[in-house]
């Protein structure tokens, strides 16, 4: 039998692609990037993700983790935690603890028609409804929600509109 065409055809190089490129994707593949700086800050490029993991105190995944059958067998066995790196969890639960900025803003479109509609109306909905400045036909609740909303997102901005408009009607 003779051979398949294709084995015996040499492999020519091929110009079309970037040897670079496909070189840096390869190492990207082997060496992903993390995401967490405290992980990334002690992470060791000689050793596996498992010992990595294990320096730090954390565990790779829940296999063999979960459910505990006996609870003789775990009193028995004192738990291995060579814990060479405990800063790293440390370090997590601080930012954990630490409560984020709430990110919910409101378009600067909307805080005008807010303060529009309170300058001309006060807390009357059901006339802020009517107005014709209401050009997207929002129900009573509609606009009460909106404003609500911009209390909760700028709660000083309307603290000082509602003070400067007292301040306005007492003259």
């Amino acid at each position: 039998m003779g051979k398949i065409k294709k084995s015996r055809n040499r492999s020519k190089f091929n110009y079309n692609k970037n040897k670079k490129k496909l070189k840096k994707k390869i190492r990207r593949k082997e060496k992903p990037h993390i995401d967490c700086p405290q992980i990334r800050k002690a992470w060791d490029e000689h050793k596996t993700v498992k010992q990595n993991l294990q320096d730090m105190g954390l565990s790779l995944g829940t296999k063999g983790m979960l459910p505990i059958k006996n609870k003789k067998e775990m009193e028995s066995k004192p738990a291995e935690t060579n814990v060479l790196k405990p800063y790293v969890i440390e370090a997590m639960e601080v930012e954990a603890s630490l409560r984020g900025e709430s990110r919910t803003t409101c378009s600067t479109d909307m805080t005008e028609y807010v303060q529009y509609m309170v300058k001309e109306h006060n807390e009357d909905y059901k006339a802020m409804a009517r107005d014709e400045k209401n050009y997207y036909q929002d129900t009573p609740k509609q606009i009460k929600r909106k404003v609500e909303f911009y209390k909760r997102c700028h709660p000083k901005e309307y603290a000082a509109f509602i003070a400067s408009l007292q301040s306005q009607k007492s003259i």
